[in-house]
């Protein structure tokens, strides 16, 4: 297999006094290609077998998430696990390798994870505690979570969010109102998490992030979307129609919620908003699911051109051919090098002053979009075919343009991070 390991460097830099400072390496530890070879090895021999079936179906692959839960690769204990390397590469490292199985089944199995950082970056160690759990329930019996932002109306623009969420004081509860569009794992999830407007005037400085427990009424599954790629992941509209949730089940809690809505008011400088502090997390990881796609397709693309012969020799033998694989290649390795270094920023608390999440996530899906059109041209009208990965490879990848923050919305990111300028 193509190992996600880059280029090993160990640098021994001297300091004023002559002494050789701490030696700096890209080298994997042993914990960490085991945990690799583990899961490439899952999604070598139970992922790609049952990938296309899947996607033909466009529906939940239970069976292969079932298979996931008994090994340990799905389930809140293998999360914690990937999450605890002080390195914060391991959470990548397994995304890639799972995606490069098959992006469908691959966010099929770590869909929920979004529900997961919502909670996380949002909720309390007792939120964190009840509720994580539950978005994964147990080996035998394996559940889903689901974060729903998007509504018909408010795509990149999540401040215009209008689902809203109005406190009733006597009750304790809160009470959701609106529709959620595109969301994973929407209306078949046993934890909901959902982002609305308590203060519509404040704009995204009035949201806040609240769970819908397992079988709450007022939350109905709407149209299940049948999209060009990722099929074997489920992705619906929700309706919240007067959906009732007890007060605890507010993120962080209802006074965490009203001092900065407080400051707002008074037009104090904002913090995170809840929907954006999630996507923080998670776009490296994004863009490791993207890379998975990208390699997968070139390692095919690589053999293929092997194999190939036109013309009396392998077609790899031609320049045309063998430059685009090094491009891609090339383009891959430096994607990644983009995603260890967001991932291991965000895990050692080091602030992305230049939006190095958004670059992570930005360059790695445009590789995805690139590297399986150039695999589709090089097996030429092979790659065309369902007979060959490449195909559904290249429809998996796009959604890596738009989704948690589209291409445009990335540079936007960037663009105002390095010039300190509101550009719009």
């Amino acid at each position: 297999m193509e190992s996600t390991t880059a280029t090993d460097v160990d640098v021994g830099e001297v300091t004023a006094a002559g002494e050789p400072s701490e030696s700096f390496s890209l080298e994997l530890s042993q914990d960490q290609r085991d945990i690799r070879d583990w899961v490439h090895g899952f999604a070598e021999g139970v992922v790609r077998p049952a990938a296309h079936e899947w996607d033909e179906k466009e529906q939940t692959p239970w069976p292969v998430i079932g298979e996931a839960a008994k090994i340990g690769l799905y389930g809140f204990e293998g999360l914690a696990q990937f999450y605890a390397d002080p390195t914060g590469l391991t959470l990548p490292i397994v995304n890639e390798e799972l995606f490069w199985g098959d992006a469908g089944i691959g966010m099929a199995i770590m869909g929920t994870t979004l529900a997961a950082a919502g909670i996380f970056s949002a909720g309390t160690p007792e939120q964190l505690a009840e509720w994580v759990p539950q978005c994964y329930g147990t080996p035998d019996d394996p559940k889903v979570g689901a974060f729903c932002v998007s509504e018909p109306d408010a795509g990149s623009d999540v401040s215009s969010l209008r689902t809203r969420a109005r406190y009733d004081e006597a009750a304790d509860e809160w009470v959701l109102n609106g529709q959620k569009a595109w969301a994973t794992n929407g209306g078949i999830a046993n934890v909901h998490v959902i982002v609305a407007s308590v203060d519509p005037e404040l704009g995204a400085r009035g949201q806040a992030a609240f769970v819908v427990p397992p079988d709450t009424k007022g939350l109905e599954m709407g149209t299940k979307v049948l999209k060009h790629g990722l099929r074997a992941s489920h992705t619906a509209d929700v309706f919240l129609d007067d959906c009732r949730i007890p007060g605890r089940c507010l993120l962080g809690g209802k006074e965490k919620l009203d001092e900065p809505m407080a400051r707002a008011r008074e037009g104090t400088r904002a913090r995170r908003q809840a929907a954006m502090s999630t996507f923080e997390v998670s776009r490296p990881t994004v863009g490791a699911q993207a890379l998975g796609i990208a390699r997968a397709a070139y390692e095919y693309a690589l053999d293929y051109a092997k194999e190939r012969e036109q013309f009396g020799r392998k077609i790899i033998e031609n320049q045309a051919i063998a430059f685009a694989l090094a491009d891609m290649k090339m383009e891959i390795d430096a994607a990644r090098l983009l995603v260890w270094r967001a991932s291991w920023m965000g895990r050692t608390g080091k602030p992305f002053e230049a939006a190095e999440g958004s670059m992570s996530k930005l360059k790695a899906g445009e590789v995805a979009v690139w590297a399986t059109e150039r695999a589709i041209q090089i097996l030429g009208g092979n790659g065309y075919t369902r007979e060959y990965p490449v195909e559904r490879m290249h429809r998996d990848a796009k959604i890596y343009t738009i989704f948690e923050g589209t291409s445009e919305i990335q540079r936007l990111v960037i663009s105002r991070a390095i010039s300190g300028l509101q550009i719009r």
